[in-house]
This record gives C-alpha cells, sequence and structure tokens, in this order.
C-alpha cells in the first residue's frame, strides 16, 4: 500500500435502502478514498472484516448543487464502491442498522 495506512481507504458504510437491499445479494457499499484502487479496496475489506471478496465495483458520486437562497453552493464529489463477498460470508457492521 503505497498511499497510506490500508484502513483509511475505507471512509464509511453506505446505509441506504438500496444498499440494505443489496445485502441479499452479499453485496455491501462502502465510501471510499477517492484515489483507492479497486485491488486497495478488495485487500482492505478483506483485512478488515475477515470475509473473501470476489468482485469490487466503484463509481465516482458527482456532488450536488445546493441552493441557499440566492447562493450556489456544490457539494463534494466522492467515490462509492459496492463489494461483492463469496457466498457464505457476511459482513456484520450491518446487521441491526
Amino acid at each position: 500500500m503505497s498511499r497510506g495506512h490500508k484502513f483509511s481507504i475505507l471512509r464509511k458504510p453506505l446505509v441506504t435502502e438500496k444498499s440494505t437491499l443489496l445485502q441479499e445479494q452479499n453485496r455491501y457499499s462502502f465510501e471510499v478514498a477517492p484515489q483507492a484502487t479497486k485491488l486497495e479496496i478488495k485487500q482492505a475489506v478483506q483485512d478488515a472484516f475477515n470475509v473473501k471478496v470476489t468482485k469490487v465495483n466503484t463509481m465516482t458520486v458527482q456532488g450536488k448543487r445546493k441552493r441557499f437562497g440566492p447562493k450556489f453552493t456544490q457539494k463534494k464529489t466522492w467515490k462509492k464502491a459496492i463489494v461483492t463477498v463469496s457466498q457464505g460470508d457476511s459482513i456484520t457492521i450491518f446487521e441491526g442498522v
């Protein structure tokens, strides 16, 4: 890992309706560091949660424009990763949320 500590790659888990439905297919969503590669994300999830990762999909989410009266501001752009774990494995941080 040339870009710092491997646990700094995973910023936070994403808990939304869509990500909750994806958990039935053994897929979990995370906000990750913008410069992280798929291989780095895979290794960080495997080390952090002791699961076998089979697939990593990444996407860059564009920040939305918000209006406060006459002024517009831009939210930050961030990177999202959807990680598929092998059959029988699960990530317990999402249980009971």
